[in-house]
């Protein structure tokens, strides 16, 4: 993921903005162009946006993908980036938006739901810096709060189920609870372009 990252903002700096502008998530047309939703976590608004998203990958995803195996970190990771979409359909819905933040902000939230979970630390100092890059997406410009939020939503509700259903026995509660929050953040997102690409004339 950080690899496709750094070779997508690379692109990015060779292309030019109008590339930037076809990665990037706007969800009145996302139901005509669907790329959108996945490009959009790998493009980056510039190197100082794209070195503390891929920090903050390579610290918590790293600790993660050891704990819960590649697919379910995968799993994890989209479905926060997903969520992140989901929350500036419904939130700012005529934003554009870019970067890996959403996802991030879900892995945060997974790290510290299954540190509790398996009896970790209090998870005070995440909960701090969580709380400090919320503050600073809101009274910043050009950040979008709404996709920290809807990422750290849908990486809380990813983790929970994956810290209530560790023994062998509950898989396939799991696999079903995790596709059936998949299922809703990306149907948000569909039920939202849709309605909003029929306003804006975009179908």
């Amino acid at each position: 993921m950080i690899g496709t990252s750094v070779l997508v903002y690379l692109l990015q700096v060779v292309l030019g903005s109008s590339f930037t502008s076809l990665l990037s998530f706007s969800a009145p047309f996302e139901i005509v162009q669907p790329w959108r939703l996945v490009t959009s976590l790998f493009a980056h608004a510039g190197v100082f946006h794209l070195l503390f998203n891929m920090y903050a990958l390579f610290i918590f995803g790293g600790q993660l993908e050891r704990t819960l195996g590649r697919g379910r970190f995968a799993a994890l990771y989209a479905i926060s980036g997903v969520g992140g979409a989901a929350a500036v359909s419904l939130i700012a819905p005529v934003s554009s938006v870019i970067g890996a933040s959403g996802a991030i902000f879900g892995l945060m939230a997974a790290f510290f739901v299954i540190a509790r979970s398996l009896g970790g630390s209090n998870g005070v100092q995440l909960l701090v810096l969580v709380g400090i890059n919320l503050v600073i997406g809101i009274v910043l410009p050009n950040v979008s709060w709404q996709a920290h939020l809807g990422g750290l939503v849908a990486g809380a509700a990813v983790a929970f189920v994956f810290s209530k259903t560790r023994h062998r026995s509950k898989r396939g509660a799991q696999t079903a609870a995790v596709v059936g929050i998949g299922v809703l953040v990306l149907a948000i997102v569909l039920w939202r372009s849709y309605e909003l690409a029929s306003a804006y004339g975009v179908i």
